[in-house]
């Protein structure tokens, strides 16, 4: 007579009762996954084949199986608190380079400026450049290095990828006439009346110093003429000399107040020394365009006057999109991609080792790592900040889960029980 039956069976629940345990333990864990005890029965192995009616030797577990469903998603105050709403993990690398990987979200920013986990753990992604062009191979992401400086670039006006330079959209009243004096930006008296109307733009050099560029309007003899003047100032601090750059323009207006399809916008070149930075600072150069203004017998309107120079900024912040895209912003107005977060996902997440610590190593079983984007498939979910992903534990079902095991438990025992009342019986035959 065998006690391998029940006593397999005491085995297989106490395994049960462990992993439930572990699961209940790890309900409040953020990414967490809980896991399942599969069983698996257990016969004799004969030459001559197991019989007509085999009775089993019990139950074994045949693995303990994690279950990689998503967890609830709630809401951080955190931007570098990330939940993956779908599948795919994050890649991390350790000191000595290994892969590891992880649903837990709770990231950081060390003293170099990498995006750590609570171990130290460095998320990676792929990296973007001074220009903010996001390019592979996947690496450790840092926001910034304290080595060198955070700032961002000041661009000079007329050197953006479009080249725009200034852009005016106005209108320019037809009932006026053409001023009494010859132009003079200097005379601001109220009889001098050298043009008709002026606005300023801030323009940017090349170091990121900022300068007024006035424009004036001035009325020509000319039906449906006017001219275009302008001057730059010196920078602040230095003794203020509005200088006069001359005509830059003179828009003629067909009959219907608009400019001909013929208008070509003009260059307009600003020496260092009007800009006041002489041989310090490149000249300026960029197109002054006027198109779409108008002439209309309506008041002067500046619909829009803009320009595509800036100044250089510090890092005040940051955001990571839906599509793990880190976005940066700057003091000066600007934003700039600092790099993008890249998700791992396996065949057989099932054959994930499991290290602790909330983090997996990749297994021959898990089959290769397949690395993407953030939302780019249904195998790599998209990230929302400021969020994680809660334990998937269903405490409900793991208290009743822990009932069936206990009674599982008792009925094995009790199985035991009886056999050692039978071999008692049979020891006790005289």
């Amino acid at each position: 007579m065998s006690f391998q039956q029940g006593l397999s069976g005491l085995n297989a629940s106490s395994k049960a009762l462990d992993t439930i345990g572990n699961n209940i333990a790890n309900s409040g864990t953020v990414g967490f996954k809980n896991s399942t005890t599969v069983f698996a029965d257990v016969f004799a192995a004969s030459l001559v084949g197991a019989g007509a009616a085999p009775i089993g030797l019990g139950a074994k577990v045949a693995t303990v199986a994690q279950q990689f469903t998503q967890g609830n998603i709630s809401s951080t105050n955190n931007p570098l608190d990330l939940a993956i709403n779908g599948g795919g993990f994050y890649e991390l690398t350790n000191a000595n380079g290994d892969i590891l990987y992880s649903r837990n979200g709770q990231f950081q920013l060390d003293k170099n400026g990498y995006i750590v986990n609570a171990e130290g753990l460095r998320l990676m992604g792929y990296a973007a450049d001074g220009n903010g062009i996001i390019t592979p191979p996947t690496t450790s992401l840092r926001l910034f290095d304290p080595a060198s400086s955070s700032d961002a670039a000041p661009q000079a006006t007329g050197t953006s990828t479009a080249a725009t330079g200034v852009e005016a959209n106005i209108n320019l009243d037809s009932r006026e006439d053409e001023p009494d004096n010859a132009f003079d930006p200097t005379d601001t008296s109220p009889a001098a009346d050298t043009y008709n109307n002026s606005r300023a733009v801030t323009v940017y050099d090349s170091l990121g110093n900022s300068h007024i560029y006035s424009l004036y309007f001035v009325k020509t003899a000319t039906t449906n003429e006017w001219e275009v003047y302008a001057t730059v100032s010196n920078p602040a601090g230095a003794a203020v000399d509005v200088t006069a750059l001359g005509l830059v323009d003179t828009l003629t207006f067909d009959t219907d107040g608009t400019l001909p399809s013929t208008y070509t916008p003009p260059t307009v070149t600003i020496s260092d020394t009007d800009l006041g930075y002489a041989g310090g600072v490149d000249p300026l150069s960029f197109p002054m365009d006027f198109s779409g203004s108008t002439q209309y017998g309506a008041s002067f309107t500046v619909n829009s006057l803009t320009q595509d120079g800036f100044t250089s900024g510090k890092l005040a912040g940051f955001s990571i999109g839906d599509d793990g895209v880190i976005l940066g912003r700057y003091t000066n107005g600007q934003s700039k991609s600092l790099g993008q977060v890249v998700l791992a996902n396996f065949r057989n997440p099932q054959g994930l080792q499991p290290l602790g610590n909330n983090v997996w190593m990749a297994t021959s079983m898990s089959g290769p790592v397949m690395e993407g984007t953030p939302g780019s498939s249904g195998q790599h979910g998209p990230i929302q900040s400021a969020a994680l992903e809660d334990s998937n534990v269903d405490l409900t079902k793991e208290l009743v889960d822990m009932i069936t095991q206990q009674r599982a438990y008792q009925a094995n025992a009790q199985t035991i029980k009886t056999q050692d009342s039978i071999l008692q019986t049979l020891v006790n035959l005289r």
